[in-house]
């Protein structure tokens, strides 16, 4: 039997690629690749398994809606260009422990635009943006870098993208900060999902938290540095100092009450505190630094609800668990700082809830 020219083709198509599928895997040279739009599947993981999303609260919001990568085409500029400045010597990198921020001497109003055009010139799209408060948010999005470039994904490019994933979802939140100098402090903190197995029959999967990745923070901060007009052989250097180790937290109980001890001046321990909040996932609602406050939203995990994650996002019925205001309060004591928990009226509280928030905040501030 004759065999036709397209059957002849065809067959040395799949030849090929079972060839290609066959050869080892080559990994990206970029660290980070990041897409919320397009061939990357958008999941719902706005609500993290022990916290939940509040609704946005309107006199911050940005006027003009959400912002996407389409939309900046068409939305008008801001009155301060989002450009970097010449001048590189109002830019540093500070460092504490595993922190690592930003300490620009420009004004707040200035900083804004050039961060807020840098996350989505990096794949990003926001789901907070409040410039009263200098806080920004990104989508869950993935990091494309981590899935393996093998030839057969080389050759076929976009056709075969939607079928990869790295089974890892990141967003990251940065906050600007006002400092006593005129300028502003920018701390940019990440957290991290993976999909995992349910069960050992890994017939289903869910996300799960995972730990939140330092070398992450410190490779998009130094990106941001390059933004703002250091040189890319000046931020990497300037990130790779040396560590500096950060002082001791502990946990305290005084008078049958709970709370956290923090070797450091007030302005440190209001920045490592302000990092840990935003590295754990509370929705901060403001914040007040004369007063040393923050004011957060927080779930109890230990409360009873049974319906899942997903059951919980889904799901119609309401639960009685739900988000409940409080203070973290910062206060100077001698030559160190104390951390308490207080409720909304601003009565320190000793409850197991407190207690499980110090503890929180401490394993991140060791």
């Amino acid at each position: 039997m004759k065999i036709s020219f397209a059957t002849h083709r065809t067959a040395v198509a799949l030849t090929t690629l079972v060839l290609l599928s066959a050869c080892s895997s080559i990994m990206d040279g970029d660290k980070v690749n990041y897409k919320t739009e397009g061939g990357t599947k958008v999941v719902p993981l706005d609500i993290p398994p022990d916290l939940t999303q509040l609704n946005r609260d309107t006199r911050y919001a940005v006027p003009g809606g959400p912002v996407s990568a389409s939309g900046m085409a068409v939305r008008p500029a801001p009155a301060v260009a989002a450009t970097a400045a010449k001048q590189v010597n109002d830019v540093r990198i500070e460092r504490d422990g595993k922190q690592r921020w930003l300490v620009v001497n420009r004004s707040a109003d200035a900083v804004w635009p050039i961060v807020q055009a840098f996350w989505i010139e990096n794949g990003f799209t926001y789901v907070i943006e409040q410039q009263q408060l200098g806080l920004l948010e990104t989508e869950w999005a993935e990091n494309r870098a981590k899935i393996p470039q093998d030839l057969l994904r080389r050759t076929l490019g976009k056709v075969l993208d939607g079928l990869y994933s790295s089974g890892e979802r990141d967003k990251f939140r940065t906050r600007i900060e006002r400092n006593s100098t005129g300028g502003v402090d920018i701390f940019v903190t990440h957290r991290g999902m993976s999909e995992e197995y349910k069960d050992q029959s890994k017939t289903s999967t869910l996300w799960a938290p995972r730990p939140s990745d330092s070398e992450l923070e410190a490779e998009f901060l130094s990106r941001l540095m390059v933004k703002l007009g250091v040189t890319a052989e000046q931020a990497k250097t300037s990130i790779t100092a040396q560590e500096v180790a950060a002082n001791k937290t502990t946990l305290v109980t005084r008078a049958d009450t709970t709370l956290l001890n923090i070797p450091d001046t007030f302005d440190v321990a209001w920045r490592r505190v302000g990092l840990a909040l935003d590295r754990t996932g509370f929705t901060v609602e403001d914040r007040d630094r004369a007063q040393g406050v923050y004011f957060v939203r927080y779930v109890d995990t230990a409360a009873k609800d049974d319906r899942g994650f997903f059951g919980k996002m889904f799901s119609s019925a309401k639960s009685d668990v739900g988000p409940v205001k409080y203070r973290i309060a910062v206060r100077r004591s001698g030559n160190t700082t104390e951390v308490t928990v207080q409720n909304a009226a601003g009565t320190t509280e000793n409850s197991p809830i407190s207690q499980r928030i110090l503890k929180l905040l401490a394993d991140d501030l060791r």
